[in-house]
């Protein structure tokens, strides 16, 4: 008919050929949508994986990859070899039995234990002479300053006050704030304090957590949502030096983000900028700096983060858990700063722990954000729970509203002044003992201070002892240091007992590294180290953990200490 429209002849016929097919007969549209479906799914998938490749040659570089790729096959094939019949039976011997002899140190044979309900309730007074018992159990003398880290403040005038406030408060729970006003206004308080010590903006916001740990996981949660909600992310990916906190690792196994670890080479140990940069791509939801870092007390160059994360429109977070209320004191000390708060438009947020050198007590820590709106991302909230509309602003539930209390206290009663004192003291300490090492003859000549730390933490390694026999032969004295991997090394982070015992430290490390000089060259005289030489236990730990390319032994060690910790 005139106007209409015709269909080609070829057209028509290939469609009238499918309509006069048999049935039980294939149907070509059929298996030409089948063929166009095959191959949009091999095209997303090479644009997939093509794409990871170029991220992986534009993150890391040809060599860096091919590096990479060697230590990632080298480590499963030792895998592998490690789960052979013969190789496992004996590896499970000898991880027995070094979980035996730590069990030994751990779960004494000789005490009481307590193992089901008594029959008959306890006296107070005999549940007071257990406790002291408990209490008085042979440990390392932090009192004394022995211990590096851990107790933080101490003293008697404040542990009282923390009592105090913590008994006005055992039963408060911060979940409800309407039963427990006065635990809200403390918590809100605390928050609040700590914003201003970093220089927060107008707008910004926080939330206290249980620990360190807890901060850092909220912080990769919130930015792990926000990317989610606001760039459609679903396969997030984070950057962070090599010497942040392990606790990032943990939110990447926890909240499934992939994990970039970048170097920080010597000398300064900082994280190269440069490498973070060229690792960031579409999936990239944050990027770490620390002030300073655990390990060799390090502050990053935040700046330069700052600047990054500014142009590249991603969070950074700053792990600030350890420098707490020492770094932003560092200027009106009179000590070297540099630049590491919200005053770097490019900080996301910080963490901060108010229980170490806040000295509250632990299981207190605050996490601070440039807005509110960031973080909500890390609230969780259920509007159709059968229990009712449920809202927590993070993974606990119920938090005990006493440890709040006992922190409030704290810092209203150490204050600006306190801090600023504990600062002098605590840094000074520190340099003092770094200054040591470098300057007197006998250390100078054998120890070298990783880096220029600028806070209470600084970590050694020996140029040519083994720096773990050095760790060994400090315990065998008493000092309980922290031995480091990657490189070997001992860190120390002074606290206010430590600042009264460095120089006792100092003395006691002169002359565990002249005995072990002796040591060597007696070695030395001999030929070879004598086969049946005690080994200590950090030597033999992070002898076996550096000479394994898989590092699942130095995981079932690990895995049998924390099963020991539970053991009644």
């Amino acid at each position: 008919m005139p106007g209409t429209s015709r269909m080609p002849v070829s057209l028509r016929e290939s469609f009238n050929s499918v309509r006069r097919s048999r049935p039980g007969t294939a149907n070509p549209l059929h298996a030409l949508s089948l063929d166009l479906v095959r191959n949009i799914v091999f095209f997303l998938f090479l644009v997939r994986w093509t794409r990871r490749v170029f991220w992986k040659l534009k993150g890391r570089g040809l060599l860096g990859t091919v590096a990479e790729l060697y230590r990632d096959i080298r480590r499963v094939l030792y895998g592998y070899f490690l789960r052979m019949p013969g190789v496992r039976t004996q590896v499970r011997k000898q991880v027995d039995e070094a979980v035996a002899k730590l069990e030994i140190k751990m779960v004494p044979a000789d005490r009481t234990r307590y193992l089901t309900l008594p029959k008959e309730p306890w006296s107070e007074d005999a549940i007071r002479k257990e406790l002291d018992a408990l209490a008085n159990m042979d440990h390392t003398r932090w009192e004394d300053g022995y211990v590096s880290g851990a107790v933080y403040h101490g003293e008697d005038d404040l542990i009282r006050l923390q009592t105090e406030a913590y008994g006005k408060f055992t039963v408060a729970n911060p979940i409800h704030p309407d039963v427990f006003p006065g635990v809200r206004k403390m918590e809100a308080e605390v928050v609040s304090m700590v914003l201003a010590l970093f220089n927060a903006p107008p707008g910004a916001a926080g939330a206290s957590t249980s620990g360190g740990t807890d901060s850092i996981l909220l912080a990769c949660l919130a930015a792990r949502q926000k990317a989610a909600a606001e760039r459609g992310v679903t396969e997030p990916e984070m950057i962070i030096p090599e010497t942040a906190h392990t606790a990032f690792r943990k939110a990447a196994e926890y909240f499934k983000i992939k994990l970039h670890v970048v170097a920080c080479p010597a000398p300064t140990y900082q994280v190269d900028v440069r490498r973070v940069s060229r690792l960031i791509n579409s999936n990239t939801v944050l990027l770490v700096g620390s002030a300073p870092n655990f390990p060799h007390g390090i502050i990053d160059d935040i700046s330069a983060l700052s600047k990054l994360a500014l142009r590249r429109h991603i969070p950074l977070h700053v792990d600030c858990c350890l420098g707490s209320f020492l770094v932003p004191f560092l200027a009106a000390a009179g000590f070297p700063t540099v630049p590491f708060d919200f005053r770097l438009r490019g900080v996301t947020s910080i963490s901060c722990d108010t229980h170490k050198y806040g000295f509250a007590p632990k299981g207190n820590s605050t996490i601070l954000y440039r807005s509110a709106a960031l973080r909500a991302h890390q609230y969780f909230i259920d509007p159709s729970w059968s229990g009712g509309v449920y809202a927590s602003p993070g993974m606990s539930g119920s938090r005990p509203g006493a440890l709040i209390a006992a922190c409030w206290a704290s810092l209203m009663a150490v204050g600006e002044p306190g801090y600023l004192a504990a600062t002098t003291a605590l840094v000074g300490a520190a340099r003092a003992l770094a200054d040591r090492i470098r300057d007197h003859p006998p250390l100078a000549a054998e120890l070298e201070v990783l880096g220029t730390p600028l806070v209470s933490v600084l970590a050694f390694r020996a140029r040519s002892l083994n720096v773990y026999d050095v760790a060994d032969a400090m315990a065998a004295k008493g000092w309980h240091l922290n031995a480091l991997q990657n490189p070997p090394a001992i860190h120390v982070a002074v606290t206010m007992p430590v600042a009264k015992a460095w120089e006792r430290l100092a003395a006691d490390l002169e002359a565990v590294v002249e005995a072990e000089r002796e040591k060597e060259r007696a070695r030395a005289v001999a030929g070879k180290k004598s086969r049946g030489e005690a080994v200590g236990d950090s030597a033999a730990l992070y002898g076996v953990a550096g000479s394994l390319p898989n590092k699942s032994v130095v995981v079932d060690l690990a895995r049998g200490f924390l099963d020991l910790c539970y053991k009644a």
